[in-house]
């Protein structure tokens, strides 16, 4: 008997067009099989960076560093991350925003301002973008540059006076703040040459200005266990300052002239106990006194060698601060030899030139200082 089946137009049409959406699908599913495959793979970027600006691989210390880089791919409302490293250490990072003039290639900026010495560098990561188009991540490797210096002249204001402030603070050397190289700016230089056994003068040669960014030539306390949470003073006479330390290091140092070779500061370890605020009979501005006549106080003349009657004497002008700073009871440590002969030019420690001659144990500062009646 023979089949129907095979003799029925309608089934033989039926089943012609079932083999074909059969094969229509497998088809589509192979071109979405494909299409996602290929959308799961990012494409590739490339991020590039450089620093402008520089001279001979370096840069002026207080300037901008100006930094520029490009992205390929571009898109839209995309951003980058640069990041600065000084002496090998991460400073800080900023998000930057891409820019694009052909729609292909994107570009950013950045900048920072160098604020102290080392080495610094900068790079930049891309973080690609995820979605239906993703686009791979990328970085660049570090560019870096070095510092230059400059010598500051007294009575200048500039940004570079207004860094170098911070810098000698940063060494507790406390001068005020602001921008210009004044009066308690050339103290503060004073009491980093003495505290270095250089030439005793309040230039700021390029050699001082260096290392001074560079954090270096700190003063080291002495007495690290004195006085409750190690608050004290201590006066090295060597060096011809008053350091007021807290837990083993500095938090203020002043430029002294301690007692004269005739009436030389007493040696040991006081206490403060007594204050005297304004001037007295014989000229001592706000007296803070350690034993018996023996005081920090203000004075008129504060030359750069031992002259007082044995009292530690102060720029009037920092006086107030040093005053305000002592405390009744608050330990002092004096030791030393004031009367050594261990201040040299400062070109013999460090080359770099720019700090002027030798003034000699004066410094050209106060060379007819008088003693006084202290």
């Amino acid at each position: 008997m023979r089949s129907n089946l095979s003799s029925s137009p309608r089934l033989s049409r039926s089943l012609t067009t079932a083999f074909v959406a059969l094969i229509g699908a497998l088809a589509f599913s192979t071109v979405v099989g494909s299409a996602t495959a290929s959308a799961a793979a990012p494409a590739k970027s490339n991020v590039t960076i450089k620093p402008f600006g520089l001279k001979g691989g370096t840069a002026k210390i207080m300037d901008a560093v100006h930094v520029g880089g490009t992205v390929v791919p571009y898109k839209n409302g995309q951003r980058v991350r640069v990041y600065y490293y000084n002496d090998g250490r991460k400073l800080k990072s900023k998000s930057v925003k891409i820019k694009s003039t052909d729609g292909q290639k994107g570009t950013f900026r950045s900048k920072i301002r160098i604020n102290r010495g080392g080495k610094w560098a900068v790079k930049a990561k891309y973080f690609g973008l995820k979605g239906k188009f993703p686009i791979a991540k990328s970085s660049t490797q570090r560019k870096d540059w070095g510092v230059r210096y400059a010598a500051i002249r007294s009575s200048t204001c500039s940004r570079l006076v207004a860094g170098f402030r911070k810098a000698l603070n940063r060494l507790h050397m406390v001068p005020a703040q602001g921008s210009c190289f004044d009066g308690q700016m050339q103290r503060a230089v004073l009491a980093y040459r003495k505290v270095n056994d250089y030439a005793r003068n309040s230039k700021a040669s390029k050699g001082i200005v260096k290392r001074v960014f560079n954090k270096k030539g700190g003063y080291h306390v002495r007495k690290r266990g004195l006085g409750n949470n190690g608050i004290h003073v201590e006066v090295p006479l060597g060096q011809q300052i008053m350091v007021f330390a807290k837990k083993g290091k500095p938090t203020h140092i002043f430029p002294i002239a301690s007692g004269a070779p005739a009436t030389p500061t007493i040696l040991g370890t006081y206490s403060f106990y007594r204050k005297d605020p304004g001037y007295n009979s014989l000229g001592m501005y706000y007296s803070s006194y350690f034993i018996r006549g023996y005081a920090s106080h203000g004075y008129a003349s504060v030359p750069d060698y031992p002259a007082s009657h044995g009292c530690l004497r102060t720029f009037i002008a920092d006086q107030p601060r040093v005053y305000n700073l002592t405390q009744i009871g608050m330990p002092i440590h004096t030791f030393g030899n004031a009367f050594r002969s261990a201040a040299k030019p400062f070109s013999r420690q460090l080359s770099g030139g720019g700090n002027g001659a030798d003034l000699g144990p004066t410094g050209g500062l106060d060379p007819t200082a008088p003693h006084s009646e202290d």
